[in-house]
């Protein structure tokens, strides 16, 4: 018997169907997908990356997505943009990029190559050239070992020497800024407007709006981005319709891409912050012990039974500041789709 990928239940439906599917355009670009199969990520794994993640999904192989798809947005085409979930060095990086080759040359889905730091700038254009990648996806716990989370930096992990491939062969950098002062962190910020300035070919998407999860991630971050032209941001597992109006306002809709991170969007939950700090509120029993997890929070079974997906509550918050900045239909659909193909 087949799996069953994603439950729909009642709830989801009417969702999706009362605050859903009217806001969202037929044709759908995802610029923010993992796919991978288990068997490429190493058993015993070092990364400066939250736990919670991990509980959804062990895999998401090519099919897997393409059923959430159909399942979580009837009546809809989406397209996603694909990359590995390799964040531990002891992960199998040739064969997660290889598989990922593979998906986008079979179902004509563009992809993005998972980069090490210690690559060299001749293999990224390789990749670029021959094999048809539309960029890079890079992550802080592939940096050199021996920098702390608090003392890494976006150079780090997205060196100069593929920046400048990068800028040679207008490509995509999709960068998971670093640090826990996230979006408003002075460095980021400072990294992020070198990256603007002196790589401007670069597509530069900084994705969940640089983890700005809650109001207070943000700071005076958007003031000082307000100068850019070139950065783009996606907003990806982001539920938070205050960062979204601010970005909206600072950014304007030509630069806004819609990203899921799926498979972590298939979690059913809400978001609420707390003194800063996000928490996801989850079914009691459906992810197994997050007793020991400050990030997760179970709530009674029958309001559990009251949360629907992850996603969709990313979606709805952005309809929210949507609504309330008047974007026009023109702009939802440059958002979910047509910036996303404009930079592909």
């Amino acid at each position: 018997m087949k799996k069953q990928v994603v439950e729909i239940k009642d709830i989801d439906k009417q969702y999706y169907e009362s605050e859903l599917k009217d806001f969202l355009p037929k044709e759908i670009i995802d610029i923010h997908t993992h796919v991978y199969y288990a068997k490429f990520r190493a058993e015993k794994r070092e990364s400066h990356n939250v736990t919670w993640t991990q509980l959804v999904a062990k895999e998401n192989p090519i099919e897997d997505i393409k059923e959430t798809y159909k399942a979580m947005f009837p009546g809809k085409n989406v397209t996603p943009v694909i990359f590995s979930n390799l964040s531990s060095k002891n992960d199998d990086f040739e064969k997660g990029n290889n598989y990922i080759k593979e998906c986008s040359e079979k179902h004509n889905y563009p992809a993005l190559y998972f980069a090490r730091p210690t690559e060299s700038a001749k293999k990224i254009e390789e990749k670029l050239i021959k094999e048809n990648f539309s960029g890079l996806k890079v992550y802080l716990s592939l940096s050199d070992a021996s920098i702390s989370s608090e003392d890494i930096t976006i150079f780090d992990f997205l060196p100069h020497h593929q920046l400048e491939v990068l800028n040679k062969h207008n490509a995509i950098a999709m960068l998971h800024i670093p640090r826990s002062g996230r979006l408003k962190d002075p460095i980021n910020l400072e990294q992020m407007l070198i990256i603007e300035e002196r790589y401007p070919k670069v597509k530069l998407i900084i994705a969940h709006i640089g983890r700005a999860y809650c109001t207070e991630d943000m700071g005076d971050a958007f003031e000082r981005l307000s100068v850019t032209e070139n950065m783009l941001f996606d907003f990806s597992a982001n539920t938070n319709e205050h960062v979204f109006e601010e970005l909206i306002k600072r950014v304007g809709p030509k630069r806004i891409l819609f990203g899921s991170d799926l498979p972590i969007t298939r979690m059913r939950m809400r978001r609420e912050c707390e003194n800063g700090k996000y928490i996801n509120i989850v079914p009691p029993g459906l992810y197994g012990d997050t007793s020991k997890d400050p990030n997760m929070r179970e709530v009674t079974p029958e309001e559990g039974e009251k949360l629907s997906f992850f996603l969709y509550e990313e979606i709805a918050a952005f309809k929210r500041a949507a609504k309330k900045l008047n974007l026009t239909r023109q702009d939802i659909e440059d958002i979910f789709y047509n910036n996303a193909k404009r930079i592909l």
